[in-house]
């Protein structure tokens, strides 16, 4: 039979992911292109392809930070997720993400949720289970199990307390609130916002003063 070779948006969708992951799975060596044109367009072989369906995916290592200013943080991130893959010998793949964790928008995020719908991902490896989101994750992670995807969250550490949680989970939603907010035209509107971040600010210091405080008297209290 004479094998036929499409372009890399028809190999995708023949596939199931899109074609950012079929680059990511190019760098890898994973899937590779039977061919350019001399301009440098991406042939793939359909016969080829058919035939990857059956390749053994690769681990999926998802990193992500709220803000462009904590590129340390996002840094440090990949170190850990590299030196864990490379430590148990897995075939690794990155995606990074910029946005809050209550952003189900983002495209690192997309790309990372196709891979896992089609199946095409032996885990997903996280630093922290709220590097993926703050709300859902378990979802995702149910629909993992389903998939046979297996999910690894490196850091587990000691979960924190509901005021903690609470705090946190205020201060992601009035941030993305309030960027809504500065994103308007209106003069009146970026007030309100500067207005209820520093309501918010103040707030949040106290809280943080107040669990600080609950922690010494906890832990003066077992010493004793």
């Amino acid at each position: 039979m004479n094998d036929r070779f499409i372009k890399i948006g028809e190999a995708s969708k023949l596939l199931g992911v899109n074609p950012q992951t079929l680059r990511r799975w190019e760098d890898g060596g994973f899937i590779q292109p039977a061919k350019r044109t001399p301009k440098g367009t991406r042939l793939y072989s359909v016969q080829e392809l058919l035939g990857a369906k059956d390749i053994q995916y690769p681990t999926i290592a998802y990193a992500r930070v709220s803000s462009r200013d904590q590129k340390e943080d996002l840094e440090r991130q990949l170190a850990v997720l590299e030196a864990y893959c490379n430590k148990n010998g897995w075939d690794t793949i990155v995606i990074k993400d910029l946005g809050s964790g209550i952003n189900y928008n983002k495209k690192g995020l997309l790309e990372l949720l196709e891979i896992i719908v089609f199946g095409r991902a032996a885990r997903i490896v996280l630093t922290h289970k709220d590097r993926l989101l703050r709300f859902g994750a378990e979802i995702i992670f149910r629909i993992c199990e389903m998939k046979g995807i297996e999910v690894v969250i490196i850091n587990k550490g000691e979960q924190p307390s509901f005021e903690e949680e609470l705090t946190q989970d205020v201060m992601e939603i009035m941030t993305v609130f309030c960027a809504k907010l500065y994103g308007s035209r209106s003069h009146k509107s970026k007030k309100l916002a500067e207005a209820i971040q520093e309501i918010v600010g103040d707030e949040y210091a106290s809280v943080q003063m107040e669990l600080s405080s609950e922690a010494r008297e906890t832990e003066a209290g077992i010493k004793q």
